[in-house]
C-alpha cells in the first residue's frame, strides 16, 4: 500500500504518541483515509452535498428521533441557499459535524488515466478557505473543523499533502457497498435502486470479517427530483437494522480521533 508523505508523518506521528492508537488500524487511499479503526463496532455516517438538500429534513428527523450522530460535508455553493443554510444551523445546533466540501466543487484531477492536479496550489487554497468562512459564518469554529471530504470524493496524493498544510485531514468513504450511488437518476444507465443500496450494505456487513467496524459510509444529503427512489426514505429502517446487529453511530471526529 502507497502512502503519501503527509499520510506517513500522520500515521507515525500518531504512534508515537501511544503504541496502542487506533491510527495504525486505519486504512489509506492515496493518503487519504477510508475506514477508521475495525476493533470496536462503530460506523461514521457522512452527508455530503453541492447544490440538493432534498433528504435534509427527512435524514436529520430520522437521526434525531434515534438520538443518532453523523457528519455533513457541503460546498459554498449549497450554503447560497438560504433554505440550506437553515438546515445547517438545525444539524450544528443537535450536534452533528459540519465540514468543507471544496467551495465551488472544484475537480481536482482526470477520471481517467494519471492523476494530474488540475488546479494550482493557491486555486485549492483560496477555494477551500471559502467553504470554511461560510461554514464558520454558521457558528463552527474553525479549530473545529479537523476532517474534509473533497469534491467528487476525488482526489490525489497531492491534494492530500496539501491539505495537511492547512491542517485538515483528508477522508473518503469506505469501499465496499452501494450506497453512494443513491444518486443516480431513474433513466440512467448507472441507475442503482434503493433495495440494491439498502441489501448492499447489510451483504458488507456480513461478508466483511471485521463487518462495519470503522465504516465511513457516505450517501448525499439531496439528489434532486430525477430520481424518484429516495433512499434517504430507507435511512430509517437502515439505521435500525443496524442498531440491532450492535453497531453504533458516532462523528467521524469521535471515529477517527487518535
Amino acid at each position: 500500500m502507497r502512502l503519501s508523505l503527509f499520510a506517513i508523518i500522520f500515521l507515525t506521528g500518531a504512534c508515537i504518541g501511544s503504541a496502542q492508537t487506533n491510527v495504525a488500524h486505519f486504512e489509506f487511499r492515496e493518503g487519504g483515509i477510508i475506514r477508521g479503526p475495525k476493533d470496536k463496532k462503530q460506523i461514521a455516517l457522512e452527508f455530503t452535498a453541492d447544490q440538493f438538500s432534498d433528504g435534509g429534513k427527512i435524514i436529520l428527523d430520522e437521526l434525531a428521533k434515534r438520538d443518532v450522530k453523523a457528519s455533513f460535508f457541503f460546498t459554498g455553493n449549497f450554503f447560497t441557499n438560504s433554505a440550506n443554510r437553515k438546515l445547517a444551523r438545525r444539524l450544528v445546533k443537535e450536534g452533528h459535524y459540519l465540514g468543507p466540501h471544496s467551495d465551488q466543487h472544484l475537480l481536482y484531477c482526470p477520471w481517467d488515466g494519471p492523476k494530474k492536479t488540475l488546479v494550482t496550489r493557491e486555486q485549492f487554497r483560496r477555494d477551500l478557505d471559502e467553504n470554511l468562512k461560510k461554514i464558520e459564518k454558521l457558528g463552527v469554529k474553525r479549530k473545529e473543523i479537523k476532517y474534509w471530504i473533497p469534491p467528487y470524493e476525488h482526489f490525489n496524493e497531492e491534494i492530500v499533502s496539501w491539505s495537511g498544510e492547512l491542517g485538515l485531514t483528508l477522508i473518503n468513504y469506505t469501499p465496499g457497498t452501494r450506497s453512494t450511488a443513491d444518486y443516480t437518476e431513474d433513466d440512467a444507465k448507472n441507475f442503482v435502486s434503493s433495495k440494491t443500496i439498502f441489501d448492499s450494505i447489510l451483504r458488507k456487513e456480513q461478508e466483511d470479517p471485521n463487518g462495519l467496524n470503522g465504516f465511513l459510509l457516505l450517501a448525499h444529503f439531496g439528489v434532486g427530483s430525477k430520481r424518484t427512489d429516495k433512499f434517504y426514505n430507507h435511512l430509517g429502517a437502515l439505521l435500525d437494522e443496524l442498531e440491532k446487529r450492535g453497531y453504533g453511530f458516532v462523528r467521524v471526529d469521535q471515529l477517527l480521533k487518535p
